[in-house]
């Protein structure tokens, strides 16, 4: 069964982009490009902000409700976490944690603690306390960033 969702939801994936529909840069974790061999714009020619076209409506209700049912399948948000409170802490990513401002830090080990307390328990959170997709914001990733950009570029200067 799980063999057949994954099947379908990568055949939707590129028919998407065989069909030149043009997805959101915003829509992680699935982020296309618009196809470089046409240019048909979606719905609006407006841009979103982030240089892509958003996707037609009924492709996005679609693609929004397979969103949302993704991220409840991966499972930190039962236990209050959000998605960059998963990433694997190796050494630019500790780096990015030590510039967080204090209070997004602090509420960053509450939701580590608890999810760990949860975990021991065997237990996740009562579901109207489970982290919704609106409410996950990427809150490191732009420190995470800024400390990569950092380092390419301390090592290109150490290349010279």
């Amino acid at each position: 069964m799980i063999v057949v969702v994954l099947f379908v939801c990568v055949l939707y994936i590129l028919s998407v982009h065989v069909q030149n529909v043009c997805v959101s840069r915003c829509l992680s974790p699935w982020t296309l490009a618009p196809c470089p061999l046409r240019s048909v714009p979606c719905r609006s020619s407006v841009p979103d902000g982030h240089g892509a076209f958003q996707i037609p409506v009924a492709s996005s209700r679609l693609f929004l409700g397979f969103k949302k049912w993704y991220y409840n399948a991966c499972g930190f948000n039962k236990l209050g976490l959000m998605r960059d409170d998963t990433i694997y802490e190796n050494m630019d990513v500790k780096e990015a944690i030590r510039r967080l401002p204090e209070p997004v830090y602090n509420d960053r080990m509450f939701r580590v603690k608890r999810a760990l307390d949860l975990s021991m328990k065997q237990q996740i959170l009562p579901k109207d306390q489970w982290t919704k997709l609106e409410e996950d914001v990427p809150y490191l990733t732009p420190y995470l960033k800024e400390v990569i950009r950092e380092r390419q570029e301390r090592e290109e200067w150490q290349k010279k």
